[in-house]
């Protein structure tokens, strides 16, 4: 989750005293308004953080001041509030902690104004299909996928093996993941303050391992939910199929042979893969066009050199040493006298992928990926060294998609077969922290791009997002 802030400049909330206006921030998720909050609320959450889990746990919160704040006192509580908040979520018990992501819950329906009441909302399929489920506006994310899985006869023990997305529809019928929902948003408030219907909330499997497909075809529901994304991937091209790949599929779609037509999928380039929207990366040099796609353990790239010529390669997630993703916002007001651009419910912000790869034995590379959907493609980095820490501890997938959709798997749980390394600092100054990556999952060979293989692999083991506040305040509440 990756978080900016900037000062409210339409606050609605009654003022403490005329003499006083309230310092608000907007809490911006993925450069979208997710809620406005006061000082005095974060200080509440920290005070009940610290009543729950005690001083040592809890990082340093900035302290309350007397007096109006100076614009540089301004900076630095902007600055210790970022601090904060990156050490909330990293933690892999209050980040993960039900009060925490509740916060969040509330202030973002209390931000968009909307009452708690009975909604239906339009949940959709791969196949186009809608599925009209009546919930509540306060209904976290959870809440609505068991509503769906429920409308769908989808058993209990499979509900965990899907996860619902934020997607948006292009006019040319393309398909851009924004976001996988989280347990700090509501759904339906995520949805309607877009106020677009272009975006919808895409229900979609949330494995890698075509393993798992298994599990899921056993049951007649998954078996079609399943067959309606490998279809939906096919059309969109996603997946590639020669012409006798697509005869065969065509013959099995005629017979009703929905297996069969998932298998051969299996065997096709890019199954069970995610498309994202072209980008810019500086591999193999600056400024080149891309389109990555994430799928069996890997980023691969589809790379147009300035030259004109098409490259692909493919980077092994077990081959990554670390990954990060930054952020740039423009100043709160420029040198040509703009305002600042986060004071709305949009939020100009350029997000960064990094990974440090390893290239060749002893040789390491970063390689950076401009996207709008970057987040969305750590999102599944992360998701992809869970499930290798899991098959690599001898643990069981299906348990832990259990335990993720109950509610009880913190971060640090697919960490428990490995020592997590500590920080490792970036070798640019201007950048975040990054988290290094464990050494210890099996080799898995390397095709593409890299020109050498190596007998040495290096592995993710987690990421946690990145935090940046930027506004002002005047007074504490």
């Amino acid at each position: 989750m990756s978080i900016y802030m900037s000062v409210s400049n339409n606050y609605s909330l009654p003022l403490i005293s005329p003499h006083s206006f309230p310092q608000a921030y907007n809490i911006h998720v993925n450069g979208v308004l997710h809620c406005r909050v006061r000082y005095s609320q974060l200080l509440g959450l920290h005070e009940q953080i610290k009543k729950e889990y005690g001083s040592n746990v809890v990082p340093a919160f900035p302290p309350k001041k007397i007096f109006t704040l100076t614009p540089a006192e301004v900076e630095q509580r902007r600055e210790q509030l970022e601090k904060y908040m990156q050490a909330v979520r990293q933690d892999p018990l209050l980040g993960a902690s039900e009060m925490f992501n509740s916060f969040l819950r509330k202030a973002q329906q209390e931000t968009q104004q909307i009452p708690t009441e009975e909604v239906a909302l339009d949940i959709c399929l791969s196949n186009g299909q809608k599925v009209t489920v009546n919930i509540l506006t306060s209904d976290q994310t959870e809440d609505v996928l068991d509503a769906v899985a429920t409308k769908l006869d989808l058993p209990d023990d499979l509900v965990g093996y899907f996860s619902l997305f934020l997607v948006r529809e292009g006019v040319d019928g393309g398909l851009t993941f924004v976001r996988k929902l989280q347990e700090f948003e509501l759904p339906y408030v995520s949805i309607t303050s877009l106020r677009s219907s272009e975006f919808h909330i895409l229900l979609r499997k949330s494995y890698w391992d075509m393993a798992y497909d298994g599990d899921v075809m056993d049951n007649r529901v998954g078996l079609n939910l399943l067959y309606a994304q490998t279809v939906s991937d096919i059309e969109r091209g996603w997946i590639l199929v020669n012409k006798d790949q697509h005869r065969q599929l065509k013959s099995l779609q005629e017979k009703g042979s929905k297996k069969e037509f998932i298998h051969l999928g299996q065997t096709l380039k890019y199954y069970g893969y995610i498309k994202f929207d072209p980008c810019i990366t500086d591999f193999p040099e600056k400024g080149c066009q891309v389109i990555v796609s994430a799928g069996n353990n890997e980023l691969n790239f589809h790379v147009k050199l300035p030259n004109e010529q098409m490259k692909e390669g493919s980077f092994k997630v077990t081959r990554m040493r670390c990954w990060r993703v930054t952020s740039s916002i423009p100043a709160p007001n420029g040198a040509n006298g703009t305002t600042n651009p986060c004071s709305s419910s949009k939020c100009e912000v350029k997000l960064e992928l990094a990974f440090e790869y390893l290239m060749s034995k002893d040789r390491l590379q970063w390689v950076t990926i401009t996207s709008q959907q970057a987040i969305m493609m750590s999102i599944c980095l992360q998701s992809m060294v869970d499930e290798l820490m899991v098959k690599k501890s001898g643990g069981s997938i299906k348990k832990m998609l259990r335990k993720r959709h109950n509610g009880s798997i913190h971060r640090s749980d697919s960490q428990q077969a490995v020592k997590s390394p500590p920080l490792l600092d970036s070798p640019d100054p201007n950048r975040e922290q990054i988290v290094k990556l464990s050494t210890k999952l099996s080799s898995v060979s390397l095709r593409g791009i890299s020109a050498s293989n190596s007998a040495n692999d290096i592995s993710g083991n987690d990421f946690h997002g990145n935090y940046a506040f930027e506004g002002i305040g005047d007074d504490d509440l």
